[in-house]
């Protein structure tokens, strides 16, 4: 049972959003990213005051780098459908859980380590930090 109203064109951004975001992260970084975003609609709190749907949480100014690349102007495969429904659905996985925010330093290309002195971030996967 979805936890937050989606169309298929819902389903279908949130899928591109998840491979531009996290692909090199693989399927789990992408679970953990979509979390995320689920989250961001669900708490209705912070800088997500009146985020009811997919569409408003992904074209929040300044929410995802992802829509800079043209990797997420590309259609949404099968995978990543499958991945999207699955968050829609209400699959939240540790340390993405109740997170608002993630942070990956460094750039695509150039990944860095997570600061220490980053706000005391939950590690645990891959190079990403989650709050």
């Amino acid at each position: 049972m979805a936890v937050v109203k989606s169309r298929q064109q819902d389903i279908d951004m949130l899928a591109r959003l998840l491979r531009a975001e996290a692909e090199a992260e693989g399927e789990m970084g992408m679970l953990l990213v979509g979390a995320v975003g689920i989250n961001r609609i669900r708490a209705n709190c912070s800088d997500f005051k009146g985020i009811r749907t997919i569409p408003q949480m992904i074209n929040q100014p300044h929410a995802f780098e992802a829509l800079q690349h043209g990797m997420y102007y590309q259609r949404a495969r099968d995978r990543e459908r499958r991945l999207a429904q699955r968050v829609v659905n209400g699959e939240r996985n540790w340390p993405a859980k109740y997170s608002l925010w993630y942070f990956r330093p460094g750039s695509y290309e150039n990944p860095g380590p997570c600061p220490p002195t980053w706000f005391n971030p939950v590690q645990g996967f891959g190079t990403e930090g989650f709050l």
